[in-house]
């Protein structure tokens, strides 16, 4: 059995980037470590269910790139477009499959990756604004809650799926 390797925080990797996008890159890939390791083996059927009435597998699968591009293009300094608006309406869609939901995470992380490392430093203490409502904050504290929010979408998928293996196994 092969030894599992630190999280990638822990890695050393990524050293040439600045600590706190370097923090922010960690999460992302964590992210579809994770999420790939619990969800890979769901099937298009699992990946929709919603046990207890929990938030299907599917649903945190799309959730997690769409709000990171969102959270991204509000650091940038614009706002949404209508396609984003519409593509958040459609993250708990059922006609996708597991296969589909993992490589749309992925390619969505990574678009993503790409653009925070365009991010610099010397701009995290800009001032940025979220939503309709224009909520006050920074380009860096956009950066933190991405990797917060994303982490916590992750471990409700994380747990809907153990729960769903779980029952399948009984």
């Amino acid at each position: 059995m092969a030894t599992a390797q630190p999280e990638p925080w822990l890695r050393g990797t990524l050293t040439e980037t600045p600590a706190v996008l370097r923090a922010v890159l960690h999460a992302l890939q964590a992210a579809e470590e994770d999420l790939v390791r619990w969800c890979a083996n769901l099937t298009d059927a699992e990946i929709h269910q919603r046990p207890a009435g929990m938030a299907s597998v599917a649903f945190h699968l799309r959730h997690i790139p769409g709000s990171i591009d969102r959270l991204l293009t509000y650091a940038e300094g614009r706002e949404l477009s209508p396609e984003q608006l519409e593509s958040m309406k459609l993250e708990g869609n059922p006609d996708v499959t597991a296969r589909e939901s993992l490589q749309s995470l992925s390619a969505g992380l990574k678009a993503a990756a790409d653009r925070v490392l365009r991010l610099s430093p010397g701009e995290f203490e800009q001032p940025r604004y979220v939503g309709r409502r224009r909520m006050p904050t920074t380009v860096g504290g956009l950066l933190v809650h991405i990797a917060d929010h994303t982490q916590r979408h992750v471990g409700q998928a994380i747990t809907t799926a153990r729960l769903i293996l779980h029952t399948r196994g009984h």
